[in-house]
């Protein structure tokens, strides 16, 4: 009898799915934030917000710092240009402790219809404006100067950065909290947080949007799905075309600055393909089993998965086939062929040759697989040619080493099909 009743002390006292929600960084995120307002000076400031918030910091402030690039000079720089933005959030987001029962009720939920769901992490943080909700390193990391929101919050002071946030704020998202976090609980459980392709990431999205309903038992909040369905034809038509991009960003984490002036309608994608694949299984379990299971990075497992909901009208695979077909390529280097073993170090200039003209706007290079340490480093960009068919930069090289440089699908065509990615590798002659 003892023993029963000490376990049953421990289960009410300890959360026993071994979950914990923290909130302790979004006080000393005010602690500094109301020293650095009375502070005139620029580097006093860095140091506070350094050392009152950045440094107290729990793991989820270093995970949201890192999934969003932010810095202690951005967060000054927030801090100092949007004080009525400041002073509108703050007393929503500290009731971020309000909503703990009701996240942990909304999880048990998930947990109902999904039994192998395994305990993360809950952080409430405040950053910069560019989340109200991601994952890291198995965390799940809410933006409360984002997500704990209403139509009460000024944002007359913000610069074309955040041209969606008025709208956003406008429904009123700390109603929708419990919603998004079983969303976000829902991609920690998955394999990936980044998909290779549009479509791997719209899947997984998707999931997390359509699964987060089914549990809570509502209707999504987020108005990209109801403008989904009703725009549903246009935005299959348009989506077949880029499915199998590598880029993600006129689908998702993009603005309103769009054919159809909504912005995450992939987020609408992948959950009408999910709701179909549900609709068509006839084990409802093993359904949503494979939906947090699945491999999405994996591309012949992603399209089995695709093709079983019937969303397309054909298979895939000619989808895919068609968008390469329209992506350009590199065809070689004009000053030496590609994988040769006796390229001269005293060459300096690098000119790549494209299969059609190029977007000269667009351009990105990535490491090789040798990493790093046989980067061939740009140390001067020239750039396009007239007509946009070869770019030229200039790099220094060493005797006897071998060099790796990736053109990566940041180059684009003129109509903006991203490059098939190409490995420069070759090596200096002794």
């Amino acid at each position: 009898m003892h023993q029963s009743l000490l376990l049953l002390f421990f289960c009410f006292s300890l959360p026993c799915f071994g979950q914990e929600i923290i909130v302790s960084d979004v006080d000393n995120f005010w602690k500094a934030y109301d020293q650095i307002v009375l502070e005139k000076d620029s580097a006093r400031q860095i140091d506070l917000i350094k050392t009152l918030y950045i440094q107290k910091g729990t793991p989820g402030l270093d995970g949201i710092m890192r999934a969003r690039r932010y810095s202690a000079e951005e967060f000054v720089y927030a801090i100092n240009h949007y004080p009525k933005f400041w002073a509108s959030v703050r007393k929503n987001t500290l009731k971020s402790n309000q909503f703990s029962q009701q996240i942990r009720k909304g999880v048990k939920k998930l947990r109902k219809i999904y039994p192998g769901l395994k305990p993360v992490n809950i952080y409430f943080e405040i950053g910069i404006l560019r989340t109200g909700g991601t994952t890291i390193d198995k965390m799940l990391l809410i933006g409360s100067e984002v997500a704990l929101t209403d139509t009460s919050v000024i944002t007359s002071e913000f610069d074309a950065r955040y041209p969606h946030l008025r709208g956003y704020f406008n429904t009123n998202p700390i109603e929708d909290v419990v919603f998004l976090n079983v969303h976000e609980y829902v991609h920690t459980q998955q394999k990936e947080t980044i998909g290779n392709t549009l479509l791997a990431q719209t899947v997984m999205e998707g999931v997390a949007e359509f699964l987060a309903e089914i549990a809570l038992n509502v209707q999504s909040p987020n108005p990209q799905i109801s403008f989904g369905y009703q725009n549903e034809a246009k935005i299959k038509r348009e989506y077949e075309q880029e499915m199998f991009s590598p880029n993600l960003y006129n689908w998702i984490m993009n603005n309103t600055n769009n054919p159809f002036g909504m912005r995450d309608l992939g987020y609408f994608v992948g959950y009408a393909i999910c709701r179909e694949y549900y609709s068509k299984a006839s084990d409802k379990k093993l359904a949503i089993k494979e939906m947090i299971e699945l491999d999405y990075n994996h591309e012949s497992d992603l399209i089995k998965f695709v093709e079983k909901s019937r969303y397309f009208d054909r298979p895939l695979l000619q989808y895919k086939n068609e968008f390469d077909k329209k992506r350009p390529t590199v065809t070689g280097i004009k000053e030496f062929d590609n994988g040769s073993q006796q390229v001269s170090a005293r060459n300096r200039t690098f000119t790549i040759l494209f299969s059609e003209e190029m977007n000269p706007d667009r351009r990105n290079f990535e490491l090789g697989p040798l990493g790093e340490s046989n980067l061939l480093r740009i140390t001067k960009v020239i750039g396009f040619s007239d007509d946009k068919r070869s770019f030229t930069f200039e790099a220094t090289t060493e005797p006897a080493k071998r060099y790796q440089i990736v053109v990566n699908f940041g180059f684009v065509s003129k109509e903006n099909y991203p490059l098939i990615p190409y490995l420069i590798d070759f090596k200096t002659a002794e």
